[in-house]
């Protein structure tokens, strides 16, 4: 019977009179909203238990009997053939190493309607009769993660009421941060909530991913919260807690903050991700703070980051956009010093730079340069050259004086002096 996947399928049975004793007790063990089980108004009328779930295409197989109260059979059936490709497709897929309850669990999610079937009553089902553990759970959970399917948040959450599963801090810290990444606050606060009732006490780990979610919302305020919640614990504040703040004051127009926290970390002996770093050195770029710019470039490589040719033209960036195209030129010569070789981007910031002061001889004499050294520009620079010699109209002049350079250049390495 393990073999086959299961949906569940409700008969109909006569009505029952529920007095006001058994309605209470049945009442406090319906669970929350958010955990997708639906709550049920159990009064002094007459019920009628319809069906809940409909199977199509199926196979019967067998009947289990739920409680004493709950006077429903479920039957086990198994999918038929008449499913999409897709569906199919998927199914041949997993592991064969996957038991066969836990495949009996997939093809079911895998082939679930909400039209047809509730899921809550499908995972209490696959309970009572395939008698999980915790290591089953696990391995579907890892699966639905691996094929990205939309019921994975779902899954978890129901898992969560399930003694089988064995539920821990860290699983609700993992669900947290699903829905953080899918950007679902609202969802995210209930799991936290739940945790609490339950019992788990929120440690730096969960706490973390509320921040973390919070800072990618852009909501400053709740972030701060956070991360004051984090430092009433009392245990040293890691990586992942400052990064988050520092993206959060980023994202909040307020770099300024952000680096006052990024200079506490370096004091105690923390460095920040790249790309942190690099979130920073582009917000004062994209505002002309060069100076702002060139302070973070220069943390940058305190904490043991090498420089490449991106991290390099935000820095020329900045410059470029405060108007100090002389600094920009010695930042461009610097990365090529180091051994970087120069990007079409940096050159296009350059040749910006003095377009904007409108010097083209400048220009002219960096970009032979360029060519006496073997770099060819590339699409944005040339774009760019080309629609600044347009509105000047010496778009001809232009290209006679390049043309004379480069014959000049061949014949002198013809006939070296």
């Amino acid at each position: 019977m393990g073999s086959f996947a299961c949906i569940i399928l409700f008969n109909s049975y006569p009505k029952y009179s529920l007095g006001d004793e058994i309605t209470n007790n049945l009442n406090c063990h319906f669970p929350e909203k958010f955990f997708f089980r639906k709550p049920v108004n159990v009064g002094h009328s007459r019920l009628n238990f319809g069906p809940v779930l409909v199977g199509s295409n199926v196979e019967e197989k067998g009947t289990v009997e739920m409680g004493e109260v709950e006077k429903k059979r479920f039957k086990w059936i198994e999918i038929g053939p008449n499913i999409t490709e897709a569906q199919k497709r998927t199914i041949s897929q997993l592991p064969l190493k996957m038991t066969k309850r836990c495949k009996a669990l997939m093809k079911q999610i895998i082939c679930f309607s909400s039209e047809e079937s509730s899921l809550s009553d499908l995972l209490a089902a696959w309970v009572r009769i395939m008698k999980p553990e915790r290591t089953d759970w696990l391995s579907v959970l890892k699966e639905l993660g691996k094929l990205d399917h939309p019921l994975l948040l779902e899954v978890a959450e129901l898992a969560l009421l399930e003694e089988s599963f064995e539920a821990n801090i860290r699983d609700y810290t993992k669900i947290i941060d699903g829905y953080g990444k899918k950007n679902m606050l609202q969802n995210a606060e209930n799991t936290l909530s739940a945790m609490k009732r339950r019992g788990f006490i929120c440690d730096q780990v969960t706490l973390s991913a509320m921040l973390n979610m919070y800072s990618k919302a852009g909501n400053l305020e709740l972030a701060e919260n956070m991360f004051e919640e984090i430092k009433l614990l009392g245990h040293p504040l890691d990586k992942r807690s400052y990064g988050s703040m520092i993206m959060a004051y980023i994202r909040a127009g307020m770099p300024d903050q952000g680096e006052i926290l990024l200079k506490e970390m370096e004091a105690k002996e923390i460095y920040a991700g790249r790309e942190v770093y690099k979130a920073l050195l582009r917000a004062y770029s994209n505002t002309g703070d060069a100076e702002g710019a060139q302070r973070i470039f220069d943390c940058i490589q305190f904490a043991g980051i090498s420089p490449d040719v991106k991290l390099c033209a935000l820095l020329i960036n900045g410059y470029r956009v405060a108007g100090q195209t002389q600094k920009a030129h010695v930042a461009f010569e610097n990365m090529r010093r180091s051994g970087l070789e120069p990007s079409d981007k940096s050159i296009a910031l350059i040749l910006a730079a003095y377009e904007k002061e409108n010097k083209l001889n400048k220009a002219l004499d960096f970009l032979m340069d360029l060519e006496r050294d073997g770099i060819v520009i590339g699409k944005e620079a040339s774009e760019l050259l080309a629609a600044w010699f347009q509105r000047l109209g010496v778009v001809e002049e232009v290209e006679l004086v390049l043309r004379e350079y480069s014959v000049q250049q061949t014949s002198s390495k013809v006939h070296p002096s």
